[in-house]
C-alpha cells in the first residue's frame, strides 16, 4: 500500500478534525503522535465505557501523566467528555486534537464546543494531487476517492459495505431516524439529485413521506458529512436567479453506489453527475487547505444559464463549469458567458474530456484531469 501524504494544515492551537468515516481521520491523527502525547480512542469499547461513564476519568489521567497534547479519536461517541476538556484547556493550557465523523451527536446533546476555543478542520477523501501516480481518473469517477475503499483489494465490495456499516452503526444505532426503510428508499432516490437543483417537494412525493421528514433526511446527511448543499450565487446580481440550492454527496463513490441502473438508464445520465461531483469535492477540499476564507456557490439564472461552481472570497473569484464531452460545441460555453458579462472581474473555467488547453474568447477551457491534479493553478 502507498503512504499518502495528506494535505492538511495542522493549526498550532487545539483543533476538532470532522470528516465521514474511512476518510482516514484516525490514520492522520496517529501520525501526529509523539512520545508525551495522550491517545484516547472511543472506538476502543473499554475505553469509550470507561469515559462515557466517568468522564472526569480524563482529569485524573492527565494530571498523572502530564501530556503536551491529547488526541481523543470519535469524540462524538462521547459528547460529556468536551465539558472536562474544556475544563483541563482553561486550567493547564493542554492542546486537544478532537476527531469525529460530524457534529451532530454534540450539538444535539449540548455539549460544549469548547467556547471558540479549538478551531475547525474538515478531512475529505483523497485528492488527484494527493494520489500523484496513482490517481486513475477513470477509477475515480466509478468508485470515488474515498481512502478506506481506494485502499481495498475490492473496491466495488468495500463501498457496498461502506454504506451498510453507515446505516447499521451511523444512521440506526444512534437512532436518527425512525423507519430505515424510508430512509434507505430516500437515499437511493436523492442519490438522482446529486449535482441537480434540490427541490424537496418532489423529493417527498418521490419517498411518499413528508416533506418535513425529507428536510430533515437531508440534515442528517450534512451534519454527517455525507452530503452538502450549495447556495446561489446571487451578489451584485443584475438579473433574477434561482432560489434553490444544489445538492451533492460528498464523495463519487457514494453517488455511484447508492444511484441505482436500469437498462433503462443513460450512461452520460451517470457520468455526467459523478464528473461533476469529482470537481467539486476537489474544489471543497483545495478550498479548505489553501482558501480558507473562500465558499463555493453556483450560479443559475431564471432563463436557465448555469456554471456549475462559482468560488468567491478573499482575492479568489473564479467561476467554473464542468462538460463530460470530449468535443465542445458553441453551446457548452453559454453559462460561462452569461456570468462573464453579468461579472466581469471572475476568472471563467470550462474543464472537459478533452487532452488539449485553449482559450476560448476570455475563457480558459482546461482538460479537467489537468485541473485535479493542480486546482491551484486555475483557482486564483
Amino acid at each position: 500500500m502507498i503512504e499518502i501524504t495528506r494535505e492538511i494544515n495542522v493549526p498550532m492551537t487545539s483543533f476538532f478534525l470532522f470528516g465521514p468515516r474511512g476518510t482516514g481521520k484516525s490514520t492522520f491523527v496517529k501520525s501526529l503522535i509523539h512520545q508525551d502525547d495522550l491517545y484516547i480512542d472511543f472506538l476502543d469499547p473499554d475505553t469509550f465505557r470507561t469515559y462515557a461513564a466517568f468522564p472526569e476519568t480524563l482529569i485524573r489521567t492527565v494530571n498523572a501523566i502530564n501530556p503536551a497534547r491529547v488526541i481523543i479519536d470519535e469524540v462524538q461517541k462521547a459528547p460529556q467528555i468536551l465539558d472536562v476538556v474544556h475544563k483541563i484547556m482553561e486550567d493547564k493550557k493542554i492542546l486537544f486534537i478532537l476527531t469525529g465523523s460530524g457534529a451532530r451527536k454534540l450539538k444535539k446533546s449540548g455539549a460544549d464546543l469548547l467556547g471558540g476555543r479549538a478551531s475547525y478542520c474538515r478531512m475529505h477523501p483523497f485528492t488527484a494531487r494527493e494520489l500523484g501516480n496513482a490517481f486513475s481518473l477513470e477509477k475515480a469517477l466509478q468508485t470515488g476517492l474515498i481512502p478506506v475503499i481506494e485502499n481495498s483489494v475490492d473496491p466495488t465490495r468495500t463501498l457496498s459495505a461502506y454504506v451498510d456499516i453507515y446505516l447499521r452503526e451511523e444512521i440506526l444505532a444512534e437512532g436518527l431516524v425512525r423507519n430505515l426503510g424510508a430512509f434507505t428508499r430516500f437515499l437511493e432516490i436523492i442519490s438522482f439529485s446529486h449535482g441537480c437543483v434540490l427541490n424537496v417537494s418532489n423529493l417527498a412525493r418521490e419517498c411518499q413521506i413528508s416533506r418535513g421528514i425529507v428536510t430533515g433526511y437531508i440534515d442528517i446527511l450534512e451534519d454527517l458529512l455525507l452530503a452538502y448543499r450549495l447556495d446561489v450565487f446571487a451578489r451584485r446580481a443584475k438579473r433574477k436567479t434561482a432560489s434553490h440550492q444544489k445538492f451533492y454527496l460528498f464523495d463519487n463513490g457514494l453517488y455511484r453506489r447508492l444511484r441505482q441502473r436500469g437498462p433503462l438508464d443513460i450512461e452520460s445520465e451517470i457520468s455526467g453527475p459523478a464528473l461533476e461531483g469529482l470537481v467539486g469535492q476537489h474544489i471543497r477540499a483545495y478550498s479548505d487547505f489553501e482558501l480558507q476564507d473562500a465558499r463555493l456557490y453556483y450560479w443559475r439564472s431564471l432563463a436557465g444559464n448555469e456554471v456549475d461552481f462559482i468560488l468567491y472570497g478573499g482575492k479568489t473569484f473564479v467561476a467554473i463549469e464542468v462538460k463530460n464531452t470530449k468535443v465542445m460545441r458553441p453551446t457548452d460555453y453559454n453559462g460561462l458567458v452569461s456570468f462573464g458579462d453579468d461579472y466581469p472581474e471572475a476568472s471563467l473555467v470550462l474543464l472537459y474530456r478533452g487532452n488539449v488547453t485553449m482559450k476560448h474568447k476570455n475563457m480558459l477551457v482546461v482538460p479537467v484531469e489537468l485541473f485535479l491534479r493542480n486546482p491551484g493553478e486555475y483557482l486564483k
